[in-house]
Parts: structure tokens; sequence; C-alpha cells
């Protein structure tokens, strides 16, 4: 018998919780930066159409099966999809469901710690005073493990066992009194956070503390529709990979807390609720914020080069220095909003990725929820030191690639075939609308069937065998060259072995040779993660033929 008797306290707990686990650093992070790399206010229409025929779907798919699984006892993926699949061997696709969270913990929990580490740098007044440049390498000597600001040696590991202390505390709360009672405080205070940001963000007068551009700068920087890239496959792969990142879909965490809802429940409006609360966060507060202020202090030419590196520098390396130019009070309190944001977006996140190996741990072995979540704890914490000690080496990069990325697209393309097409779409459409309390649109019937499908297989070959600068008319009429973001080319190391052979500076050529050991390693550290799950389900499937509970 389960040890694993929990429950949500409340509906509105419960859509706050999923609309959490959605909300992250990304919404901040990654959304602006891909709207900008990818046509501006051109990238909201594929965005948008990927999140009504890729994101909705795989909400309303995750919650029915999560809820399909939860009236036979099951709390993780695993089980789940083999409740709803004949052949015993998807369970074994299920796997990805645990082990996506735990490898995503493991560098996840990293940069939350930072956020957490920056929230009490702001409080004390460390980047008061600094120049853009002195906060910068503030960031470089901390991911380092460089002399610390406080005195404190290796500061880093220091806020990344504070924050997966906190996580595991909270997971072993239990679902109701921690993850949902975080989610409760947490989401009202990001928006809240987020909205006051979004207000500085939007109102930036040029000449204001500084300012060399009004805030419409930045907002026109970041939506001046490119309607040409409209025709490139790769920014409908990268709106569909956002897609992808913002909804935590093809995790197995959506699966997980809908497990735990009661066999009538809702779930169509639920994840239509939770799924728009996070589009809200993403495309108005994250799109008013980052660009904005950034574009009003450095200018378009400056933000430009460093958009191209990502949303991670203008976040930690250049939002504390220009809060400063508001002055000493309204710069501490605008880095405590900001990283308290990130920091909130981040914990709502982590805490979902905890929940499957917990239900596990507890529908399979028994065990009870303290004791799973404390290994949860330390399970992320040994995967995921490497991420730290390792950072300059790429582990970090390997780890969000393999596990974040790529692992989502698997999974989702793998769950939506056995939604559609081996459980069936007419039992999945009545898993879908039973108990709901708004009529769901009959023509998603046909989208989940084969639009979702072809889009997932279409974003998976699409990364698989990306061309040379993403260049797929050349791709289609000369020899298709792969570039080195593909897949294959990821695998072989081309870009680290390009670089290695024209290096010429000895110093360059060890960090180098350095980095491609530790991504190999990483690599194959992941792998074997993933078998020694497969193997623990293993071990709980021969538990059940022996105690006589396959479904």
């Amino acid at each position: 018998m389960s040890a694993n008797k929990e429950s949500w306290g409340s509906r509105v707990g419960l859509i706050l919780a999923m609309a959490g686990n959605a909300v992250g650093l990304g919404n901040f992070l990654r959304f602006p930066v891909q709207a900008v790399q990818n046509g501006g206010g051109a990238f909201i229409i594929p965005y948008l159409i990927c999140f009504l025929v890729m994101g909705i779907p795989l909400l309303w798919i995750e919650w029915s099966m999560g809820r399909f699984g939860g009236k036979h006892g099951h709390h993780s993926t695993p089980f789940i999809v083999d409740t709803m699949g004949k052949n015993r061997l998807w369970k074994y696709v299920g796997v990805f469901g645990i082990w996506t969270n735990i490898a995503v913990a493991a560098y996840y929990c990293y940069i939350e710690s930072w956020t957490l580490s920056y929230v009490f740098h702001s409080v004390i007044g460390t980047f008061s005073g600094l120049d853009q440049e002195g906060v910068a390498n503030f960031f470089g000597a901390y991911v380092s493990l460089g002399t610390s600001t406080l005195g404190v040696p290796y500061e880093p590991i220091v806020f990344y066992v504070l924050c997966l202390l906190l996580n595991t505390w909270i997971l072993s709360q239990g679902l109701a009194s921690g993850v949902e009672r975080v989610a409760k405080i947490g989401m009202p205070m990001l928006i809240l956070f987020g909205l006051f940001l979004a207000f500085r963000g939007v109102t930036l007068t040029a000449g204001e503390n500084g300012a060399i551009n009004d805030s419409s700068v930045g907002l026109n920087f970041l939506w001046t529709p490119n309607f040409d890239r409209l025709w490139s496959p790769t920014v409908w792969l990268a709106a569909a990979g956002q897609i992808f990142f913002t909804l935590s879909v093809g995790m197995g965490t959506v699966h997980c807390y809908a497990s735990y809802v009661r066999g009538n429940d809702d779930i169509a409006l639920n994840a239509m609720s939770a799924g728009w609360m996070n589009e809200f966060v993403e495309v108005v507060l994250g799109a008013a914020i980052l660009i904005p202020i950034s574009i009003g202090y450095l200018g378009v030419d400056r933000v430009s080069e460093m958009v191209q590196s990502g949303g991670l520098g203008l976040a930690f390396q250049t939002l504390p220095y220009l809060f400063y130019q508001w002055g000493d009070l309204l710069g501490a309190l605008s880095g405590v909003m900001w990283f308290g944001l990130l920091f909130f977006a981040g914990i709502t996140s982590s805490l979902a990725m905890g929940t499957p190996w917990i239900g596990f741990l507890q529908d399979e072995f028994n065990w009870g929820r303290k004791s799973a979540a404390w290994s949860f704890g330390l399970f992320v914490f040994l995967l995921g030191m490497p991420t730290v000690l390792f950072f300059k080496y790429g582990v970090f990069d390997e780890y969000d690639y393999w596990a974040g990325t790529v692992s989502l697209v698997v999974f989702a393309l793998f769950e939506t075939i056995l939604f559609s097409w081996v459980f069936g779409i007419r039992k999945g459409w009545r898993e879908i609308t039973s108990g709901s309390d708004i009529k769901v649109p009959g023509f998603y019937k046909f989208i989940i069937k084969f639009i979702t499908p072809l889009l997932l297989l279409w974003v998976f070959l699409g990364s698989l065998f990306t061309p040379k600068g993403g260049d797929w008319g050349a791709a289609m009429i000369g020899p298709w060259v792969l570039d080195n973001s593909s897949i294959i080319n990821k695998i072989k190391n081309v870009d680290l072995k390009e670089k290695l052979a024209a290096a010429t500076d000895p110093a360059a050529i060890q960090l180098l040779e350095n980095q491609i050991f530790f991504v190999n390693a990483s690599r194959i550290l992941l792998l074997a993660v993933w078998i020694a799950l497969a193997l623990l389900v293993y071990t709980a499937y021969k538990k059940r033929v022996r105690e006589g509970r396959l479904n």
C-alpha cells in the first residue's frame, strides 16, 4: 500500500502552484532575448500560434494523463504512462519525467541560489558605488569560486546548499502545507514586484537619473516587427522551444501535480488558467523590465551585443548597476525586488521538480514524505555540484541542453503519441472534458491528434538537422551542412573541436581540452543517472508483480 495520501488544499492553491511551476527564470531572462533575436514583434505571431496548437494541447494532455494516473494511485510519470499503454516499455519512456526534473533541478537551483545571493547583496549594498564593469567582475568572480566579498569561503557553494536546504525543507512539509503555501505567497509577491519594475521600465524618461533613452526606444527595439523573419523555420523552432521552456511541459511535473486532483475535478479550465497566467507574466511583465531598462541607460547598440549572449549577462551583470542610477535607496529596493522576483519564479518551479521523485518513492517503496524529500535534496546536491565546480568548463550548459531542452521535446513527442494514438483520442478527449467547467472547442481533438505531434516531430527533426546558419532555403537547394547548434554536431563536439584546431595559445588549448573532457564526462554522468532510474523503475515493476498490484 502506498504511503502517498496527499491532495491539494484548494483550487486556487493548485492553479497558483501550476502557474508557479510554469513561471520561471525563462519568463524574465529568456523570453525577451528570444523575441529580440527572432523578429521582435513578429516573433509574437509564431509564439502565440505555438502556444495555441502545441502549448494548450500539451497542458491538457499532461493534466488529463496526471489525473488519470492519480485515479490508479500513481503520482510519477513511469507508472502514469504505463496505465495508458499496454506495452510495458512505456514506463521507461516515463523515466524522462523523473530524470529530467532531477537533472534540471541540479543546475536550476544553482541559478536560483544566485538570485538568493543577489537579494542579500542588494540588501547590504554590495553593488552601491560599483560601475558596470565592477558589477560584471563581481559575477565573474562569483561563478569562478573566487574571493568572496563576504569573506565566506566558497560563497556560491554556501548559497547553493542554502537554496537546496530551503527547497528540501518546503517539500518535506507536504503538498498543501509546503508547495501550495509557498505558491500562495510567492506568486502574488512575484507579480507585485514585477508590476513595480515593469512600471519603472515603461515610464523611463531620457535624462532621468542619467538615462539616455525613453522607455519607448527599448520597447520599440523589442517589439518592432521584422516580418521577413516570419518565413524562417528557425524562428518557428525558437517560438516552439520557448513554449516548452515557459510552460514546463515535457518534464513530468504537470503530470505529478495533476495526479493529486480528485477524479471528477476540472482540468480543462485549470490548465487554461495556469497557462494564461504564465503568458501574462512572460509577455507583459517579462518584456517590460530587462530590455527597456537596459536600453534606457546603455543604448541599443550596446544592448544588442549583450543580447547575443543571452539574458543572464543583462540580469546579473548589468541591472544591479542600472538600478543604482535611481539612487541608493531605490536602487537597493529595486535590486531586492528584481532578484526576489527571480527567486520566487525559480523556487516555485524547482519545488515542482521534486514532486515526481517524491511521488515515485512514496508510491513504489512506501517512503514517507520527509525521507523522500531529503533524498531528493541529496540527489540534486550530488548531481549539481559539477555544475558549480566546473561551471567554466561548460558542465552547466550541457545539463541545460540535454535535460532542459532535448529531453523536453523527446518526452513531449512520445507522450502525445501515447495519448492520441495508443490510449486513443476518443478516450483522451473524454479525460480532458470530464468534469470540465468550460466547453473545450471540438477542433482541438483534431489538433491534439495530428497537428501537435507533427509540430513536435518537426521541432525535434529541426533541432537534430539544423542547417548551417539556420539557412533552410540554402540547405534545401544545396549541400546540407549541419550547424554546430544541431543535436548531431553537439554530440560530436564539432564547435569545441573547431576552436581547439584554431587555437594557438597554450592556455586556450588547455582550457578547450579540459572543456571537451568535462562536457563528455557530464553526458556520461547524465546517461548513468537515467539508466539508474530506469533500473529503479524496473525494480518497482517487479515489486508490483510480486505484490499483485499491476493495472
